[in-house]
């Protein structure tokens, strides 16, 4: 198992940054892929960015690609979403989360999720 826990939400400006940071627990960080997905009230959970085992490959959904960046640091066991130019319809719940496979982690059936962090871009 593994277990992962967000932080770095909070409250911005239209246009401006944050970055998120998800720490994962077990040493055997690189054997998952890592993901965030977003949760805005009153809609359902949506895919927003991922990143594979290696970290060669990235991948985001079109309404982020050009102002998100995923990365990983492998040494603090850590995945980063730094977000900017942001927009008020990027507030939402941003989860982190975590498998072995790829595939199940981009369609959202990841097995391993953190309890969120709040982000609130305001106009």
């Amino acid at each position: 198992q593994v277990k992962v826990v967000e932080s770095g939400g909070g409250l911005v400006q239209a246009g401006g940054s944050l970055r998120l940071s998800c720490a994962a627990s077990r040493r055997t960080f690189s054997t998952y892929a890592m993901g965030w997905f977003r949760q805005a009230p009153g809609k359902e959970r949506e895919f927003v960015a991922a990143i594979s085992r290696s970290g060669g490959t990235t991948y985001y959904t079109d309404s982020v690609k050009g102002r998100f960046t995923i990365s990983r640091d492998y040494a603090k066991n850590t995945v980063y979403l730094q977000m900017n130019s942001m927009k008020p319809e990027d507030t939402a719940v941003y989860y982190c989360a975590a498998d072995e496979s790829w595939d199940r982690l981009v369609r959202g059936r990841a097995g391993y999720w953190g309890q969120g962090t709040q982000v609130i871009v305001s106009s």
